[in-house]
């Protein structure tokens, strides 16, 4: 190249940094000894670790005896993964009518479902809450589908705005896809009721809107068969849907991105038609996913011994993120409505300077839309906390 104008970067905008990857790097950087991480949405211990699973080192010891072959898996993924999480996902539904595929994380499902929905319903829209998990919005934008939003969650009062997300997707065409996070939703821990999910699948299904759901945290809220039950009243009033689901929060294997992509089908040349595209778009995508996430999730599911170990450890998990919850509702009346809420968020109705000033006076980092990771909170660190958030609230009330 002998000129700016034969390079292909000085033809790229600059790209905005990641802002929670710049606020771990300001937590790290910062003295305090007190200082609270409530940013990075990952389980932490009472201790402040992200530990490993008992059951998930008991099934790491098995396949390091036992695996034979690193050889590659095939765009499908680890088939004995996939017919295990079924159960676990979709109970009692016919295992006849779903087809699934590993994929490297939850976000890789959603990918795989962004293009699915490009490919097969060029031009319609997808309905997604606000707020909602940032990612959503760059990633079906990414594959080139149009957008429109719902207005979820109000900050102020705790509540879900549930008229408003009924009214937003009367207007949805026949055709259009809606993205509902099966439970522990992120950013806000609110998560629909079991009525107001029943209100939902009739509205999608006298609609005829296409439902793509993602179950990142199935387990974590009220336990593994409820945090399943919205997703599957949805399943049961369609004739088609895809269900993005990540093991990488209630198995613990954030960095070994283990998810899948299930597309559930109640007509069989269909499913196989969208069996083949998924397969098609997962090769082109990444070729073969990786393996060693989805063969721990595999062995311990496949063992009753090991299956119950994690299922013991994930309650754990359940039990202490409720404490902290009841910690904050007790010692903060205008938090109350955090304790009915579920999993590992909160959204707080703070603005950026208040959240500024949370880090700056009180050594608290938490996400500048009010999002806070309440595992990163003990229930002896509760007090502390109301009270920084109490001192930042006084002016919005005075």
């Amino acid at each position: 190249m002998t000129g700016s104008s034969a390079s292909v970067f000085s033809g790229l905008a600059p790209q905005a940094p990641d802002g929670l990857l710049a606020l771990i790097g300001a937590y790290r950087s910062d003295p305090r000894p007190d200082k609270l991480d409530l940013g990075v949405g990952v389980y932490r211990d009472a201790r402040g670790r992200t530990p490993v699973f008992a059951a998930v080192k008991a099934a790491e010891r098995l396949l390091v005896e036992g695996q034979d072959t690193k050889a590659y898996l095939g765009a499908e993924g680890d088939v004995g993964y996939l017919e295990a999480l079924r159960p676990l996902v979709f109970g009692a539904r016919a295992q006849a009518d779903v087809f699934g595929v590993q994929t490297p994380g939850g976000t890789g499902a959603l990918r795989l479902a962004a293009e699915l929905l490009a490919a097969g319903r060029p031009g319609a829209k997808l309905f997604v809450g606000a707020p909602t998990w940032p990612n959503h919005e760059q990633i079906f934008e990414a594959a080139g589908v149009t957008l429109a939003t719902y207005d979820y969650f109000d900050a102020a009062s705790q509540t879900v705005r549930f008229e408003a997300m009924i009214a937003a997707l009367a207007t949805a065409a026949p055709g259009d896809a809606v993205l509902l996070q099966g439970a522990c939703h992120n950013p806000t821990g609110a998560d629909l009721t079991k009525d107001q999910w029943r209100t939902v699948a009739d509205l999608v299904a006298e609609r005829g809107l296409f439902p793509i759901i993602d179950l990142a945290y199935q387990g974590l809220g009220r336990g593994l068969e409820d945090d399943a039950l919205g997703m599957r009243l949805i399943l049961a009033a369609v004739p088609e849907a895809l269900v993005a689901y990540s093991c990488d929060k209630n198995f613990g294997l954030y960095r070994e991105r283990t998810g899948a992509l299930f597309a559930a089908c109640d007509h069989p040349q269909r499913l196989s038609k969208a069996g083949s595209n998924i397969l098609a778009l997962a090769r082109a995508n990444w070729s073969m996913p990786p393996d060693h996430g989805a063969a721990v999730v595999r062995t311990i599911l496949s063992d009753s011994d090991l299956a119950t170990m994690w299922a013991a450890e994930l309650e754990t998990m359940r039990q202490r993120l409720i404490d902290v919850r009841a910690a904050l509702a007790n010692h903060g009346p205008d938090l109350v409505a955090l304790k009915d809420q579920n999993g590992l968020f909160a959204c707080l109705p703070l603005t950026q300077h208040q959240v500024g000033r949370f880090r700056d006076d009180h050594a608290v980092y938490l996400a500048g839309s009010g999002r806070i990771n309440l595992a990163g909170l003990t229930v002896e660190a509760v007090p502390d906390f109301i009270r920084a958030y109490q001192t930042l609230r006084q002016p919005l009330s005075a």
